[in-house]
């Protein structure tokens, strides 16, 4: 039992916050305030969880032996409290390190401000029309900057420009031209899979896929800037469910292209799975993590990995899927997941 969860929601400020959510659910399921209220106090004690999964998974429709098939954020926190040395959290949350760390499966070039001067600098632009700076830190595309190199009277204008301190830019990477099925359904920004991978004595197994798009113009694939995720089958090479948005907006099409999600296919499956599956055993005793992987005309190459993998992406519910979360996937690997 959750009990100290249980006590601070009842605080202030996140009481506020569990008020909006039970006008939310009442406004979806015509279901009393009172009696949500109570079922939302009683999911953070038997399951972990918080209103927003109770929100997003819809636990106001299923019943108490499909709730319990759900991670939720308190369960996923304890699950990457089991499975990772909090020791090493450090090379995913710092790009400079990771790159170097995973720089055989990036298939891209890859600078580090610090590490170089302006003929360096020089060099790494000749011939580009465009590259992305980012911060050492940073998550959901925050602080990240595509550059356009015509923008600029000269190459040392734009050398200045990255080298601003309130910038904050730590890398400068190469512009990642994408193949052009993952591009078509969205071509404004990098259109990336989420694949979760688990290892379990030495052997990488894939929890989930993901297909993340961008939207409303923008260049990342985030949910938190207006981006989709959909369901995605690994074995069949294609999406398999409706277009999500973080305030629950579901899409049949893309909004900006109206091509349709489902059944909508991708290429390089066997070189996906077998990309993620090894760099999961680059880090010992790191055995869950999340990898955003894009495809190039050339094959697959991975974009980033994340310490703290989301659990809600392919927990999000479709109308036409049964109500069944990850966990018993992740028994079945025999790996428990802590109530």
């Amino acid at each position: 039992m959750n009990v100290k969860y249980f006590f601070r929601i009842l605080g202030g400020a996140s009481l506020k916050k569990m008020g909006k959510a039970i006008n939310v659910v009442h406004e979806k399921s015509g279901k009393s305030k009172f009696a949500t209220f109570f079922d939302m106090l009683g999911c953070s004690m038997r399951y972990g969880a918080g209103y927003n999964d109770y929100i997003i998974f819809e636990f106001y429709r299923m019943k108490g032996k499909q709730r319990k098939t759900y991670l939720t954020r308190m369960k996923n926190r304890r699950l990457v409290s089991t499975l990772n040395d909090p020791t090493l959290e450090y090379i995913f949350d710092k790009k400079n390190i990771f790159d170097k760390k995973f720089a055989e499966f990036l298939g891209r070039e890859v600078l580090d401000l610090a590490e170089i001067g302006y003929p360096e600098f020089e060099k790494f632009v000749e011939g580009k029309k465009a590259f992305f700076a980012k911060p050492y830190e940073g998550e959901s595309g925050k602080g990240i900057e595509k550059i356009k190199v015509e923008d600029y009277a000269s190459t040392r204008e734009l050398y200045d420009y990255i080298r601003l301190p309130e910038k904050n830019f730590g890398l400068i990477e190469e512009e990642i031209v994408q193949h052009p099925d993952a591009a078509r359904i969205y071509p404004d920004s990098l259109n990336c899979l989420r694949i979760v991978t688990l290892v379990k004595d030495g052997e990488a197994h894939i929890l989930y896929a993901v297909f993340k798009m961008g939207n409303n113009g923008h260049f990342v694939d985030n949910l938190e800037s207006g981006g989709l995720a959909c369901h995605f089958d690994l074995d069949k090479g294609e999406i398999i469910g409706r277009g999500h948005t973080s305030a629950l907006v579901m899409y049949d099409e893309h909004p900006a292209t109206g091509i349709k999600f489902v059944g909508y296919k991708l290429p390089f499956m066997d070189e996906v799975k077998a990309l993620v599956k090894k760099a999961a055993l680059v880090i010992p005793n790191f055995n869950y993590v999340g990898w955003d992987v894009c495809l190039t005309p050339n094959g697959p190459a991975i974009v980033e990995g994340n310490d703290f993998p989301a659990y809600d992406f392919p927990q999000l519910p479709d109308e036409d899927k049964p109500r069944i979360g990850l966990i018993p996937k992740i028994e079945a690997l025999g790996i428990k997941v802590k109530k």
